[in-house]
Parts: C-alpha cells; structure tokens; sequence
C-alpha cells in the first residue's frame, strides 16, 4: 500500500505528517470500524481523508488487525507496538516511529481521531501557528470549553519519552501526558457545528448526517 502524499500550501509551516487513529473497539458502536459507517454517502473515513490531505505531507492509518479492510484508501496502515490496546497514545507513538523511520525529514506528526467526519480545514495550520508562537513542545485542539488531546501535534523527537511512559510507566490518558511538556491549546468555534463531532453511537450516525447537510452548505 502506498502513502498518500500531497503538498502542504506554500507557507512557512513545517511539513507535517497526519495519522487517523482507527485502532479503537468500537464498543459503543457494537464492534467494528467506527471510519466505515457512511455519513451521507461517504465513509467517515473518506471525509477525514478529504479533510486531512490538503494539509499534510503524508497520511498514514493506525490500526490494529487485517490491514485489508483498509485497502481501497490507498494509506499505508502502521499498527499499534504496544500490547493490549493501550489507548490513542500508542497510535500516536506507532506514527512517530514510523515517520523516524520512513519520513526522517518530518519532526511533526498531526493525530486525528477518525471517528471525526467534520475536522477543520485549517487545523494543521492553527495548531503550527500557537505552537509556535507560545514555544510550545505539542499542541492539541479544543472547542465549546472542551479539549479534544487526540487531536494534535506531536513531536517526533518525543517518541523514546512516550514508549517509557507507555511501556514503563504504563500510562494512557493522554493529558496526563500532554501536561508534561509546554502545551498549546487552540480553540474551534462550535457553532453551526463543532468541528470534533465523533461518531461515537448509533445515535451520533443520525446527528452526523443532519451535520453533514449543514456541512455541504458551509
């Protein structure tokens, strides 16, 4: 499978990596890939991807499991290393390791939950310009007075510190993480639709479409 590769626009930023985070359960949803149910036609997955590409050097698809299911997408898919379904953070910590190793001209990772079908089109940009500005070592989006961790920017030069904390401090909420280093938060408006909806119920599939409509005239 190849890497989706695009070109970031012409800016001052630096070039960025994105990974959408499917490796979840799915529990509330009864099992299976929350980015395959379909949202007005499409996959949640083919909307983050569209969402995504025009602002990332690079996609790649963290999950666990047949890598197959994944194919038609065309995203090189890294599993988590980490036994046990840690949490997000081991997505994260598979993407760092694989842009070390495969994309070494990368130090920024861009995460996303995949479970979010409406993510801003100007999200690397913001999370860049607040890390930057605020000498930050990570930065992570929020909206309606809520922070969303899973969806942020990571160094990759952080890596070996979050394997410990995975591995040997047995970690796995995110912020708790996050808190350790100078962070940056940068805040979405939530309205006519939040940005960082997820699809996380059966029910949340109805409000998404309602939310799509809105999206397509936005």
């Amino acid at each position: 499978m190849k890497v989706v590769t695009t070109s970031i626009p012409a800016t001052s930023l630096p070039s960025t990596l994105g990974v959408v985070l499917a490796g979840g359960l799915a529990r509330r949803m009864g099992g299976g890939d929350k980015p395959m149910r379909s949202i007005g036609g499409r996959t949640i997955l083919e909307r983050v991807i569209a969402r995504l590409s025009p602002q990332c050097d690079g996609l790649i698809l963290n999950a666990n499991g047949d890598p197959g299911r994944f194919a038609s997408f065309g995203l090189r898919v890294v599993p988590d290393d980490v036994p046990g379904f840690p949490g997000p953070l081991a997505g994260i910590l598979a993407a760092l390791d694989w842009t070390a190793a495969n994309r070494p001209e990368i130090a920024w990772v861009l995460s996303a939950a995949g479970d979010c079908p409406f993510l801003p089109r100007d999200l690397v940009g913001r999370l860049h310009e607040a890390r930057a500005r605020e000498n930050a070592q990570l930065a992570v989006a929020a909206s309606a007075d809520q922070s969303h961790p899973v969806i942020g920017l990571w160094r990759v030069a952080l890596r070996d510190e979050l394997r410990h904390a995975l591995v040997v401090e047995d970690l796995r909420k995110i912020d708790l993480w996050t808190a350790r280093y100078p962070l940056a938060t940068v805040t979405w408006p939530a309205k006519p639709l939040d940005p960082f909806f997820n699809a996380n119920t059966v029910e949340d599939i109805t409000e998404a479409e309602r939310l799509a409509a809105l999206d397509a005239t936005s």
